[in-house]
């Protein structure tokens, strides 16, 4: 069995692979040599590449199993060096290299939208006789109704019954997933693992929903915060979605899981403390404004100005309220939110100064203040 402790010392090796074209950290030939060797396995992982891709093509590879990807092969060949096949298609249109191959384990990385339920198919279709599990990683988004409290991977899924889409729409991200889920146990009945994560976070994410938080507490001076400090956060670290994944996959894990953290969320005001001391601000004051206010002024939670945040009332009580009992028996841990705070703000530091200039999410400077001024003159 793998202690907690080696595992906290392995979560550590994909540290210094957060992006594409780095080198693997190190420390994670240490870590993996403290580790329990699992029984190895072949992985044939559909994707590879872009945020989630990296690490979890490393810490398969740190675990000791031959690892496959399958993809365009247009985004850095050859990153992961002779560590690692790399076999070239299309998930639309070309799968022949996956013909007459066998894989223990297969883990599906489908990031296209309204596409993911024909990749699925064709995929699953392809793979049904080559492999003995198939893992899909799709979203918490699959949820029809997120008022429940706990939440659960039992609450109700997206259809176009119970959340109709109009003509000649594209499938949305949720029903597109909820569906591509149903492609998998469809033609593989019972050898079918389905992960759910939430926001993932951490080191190499590209898209700054979490990155704002770090990066606007550790400047420091007075920060706006949505809420009163109650609504809960449930998020993931990509190192602990990745480590989950492959836990899945060498105990030979079936069935659906969610991949949130911690277990029931953490409030907000928490969440920012904890970031605080992750990042080491001392010069920082918060100030509490509230959401409905901040809506009407077009911050809109869980927007592009107010990442992360979501109001846990009516039909989003639930959002970042999981009940993880059955996830955290089946393997999954969490990385403390000091250290993802920490490791997201030393990555995002090693970025072109005018990318870190340019983060997209959060309130710019000139915005947070012009709605702190809003707020103290109305509460005035």
């Amino acid at each position: 069995m793998v202690t907690r402790r080696d595992f906290l010392v392995g979560s550590l090796a994909t540290l210094g692979a957060a992006s594409a074209g780095s080198l693997i950290d190190p420390r994670s030939l240490l870590a993996a040599s403290r580790m329990a060797a699992p029984a190895p396995r072949k992985i044939l992982i559909l994707g590879g590449t872009g945020f989630v891709g990296p690490h979890q093509v490393r810490r398969a590879v740190a675990r000791g199993h031959q690892v496959t990807i399958f993809n365009r092969g247009r985004s850095a060949p050859g990153m992961f060096g002779k560590d690692v096949e790399e076999l070239a298609g299309d998930r639309e249109t070309n799968l022949d290299a996956l013909k007459g191959r066998t894989w223990d384990a297969v883990i599906d990385e489908s990031a296209s939208l309204s596409s993911a339920p024909v990749w699925v198919n064709k995929s699953a279709t392809m793979l049904r006789d080559s492999t003995e599990q198939y893992l899909f990683i799709s979203t918490r988004s699959v949820y029809a109704d997120l008022s429940r409290v706990p939440m659960s991977k039992d609450a109700p899924v997206l259809t176009r019954e119970n959340s109709p889409i109009p003509d000649g729409r594209p499938l949305p991200y949720g029903h597109a997933k909820a569906y591509a889920e149903k492609e998998a146990h469809a033609i593989m009945p019972r050898r079918v693992t389905v992960v759910r994560p939430g926001l993932i976070i951490g080191p190499g994410d590209d898209t700054d929903r979490f990155t704002y938080w770090p990066v606007r507490i550790a400047r420091g001076g007075e920060v706006l915060m949505p809420g009163d400090g109650t609504d809960h956060v449930q998020i993931i670290d990509v190192r602990d979605l990745v480590a989950f994944c492959i836990t899945l996959v060498e105990n030979r894990t079936f069935g659906v899981f969610n991949a949130v953290g911690p277990q029931l969320g953490q409030p907000f005001r928490t969440f920012a403390e904890r970031i605080q001391s992750g990042v080491g601000a001392t010069n920082v004051s918060y100030t509490w404004v509230d959401a409905e206010f901040l809506r009407t002024n077009g911050a809109n939670p869980y927007g592009r100005e107010l990442p992360v945040f979501q109001v846990m009332q009516g039909r989003t009580a639930g959002f970042a309220r999981f009940d993880l009992t059955p996830e955290i028996a089946a393997g999954l841990t969490f990385t403390s939110t000091e250290d993802s705070a920490r490791d997201t703000l030393a990555w995002f530091r090693t970025l072109p100064a005018e990318r870190q200039a340019g983060i997209k999410t959060g309130f710019s400077p000139e915005r947070e203040k012009a709605l702190l001024d809003l707020w103290k003159a109305r509460s005035k």
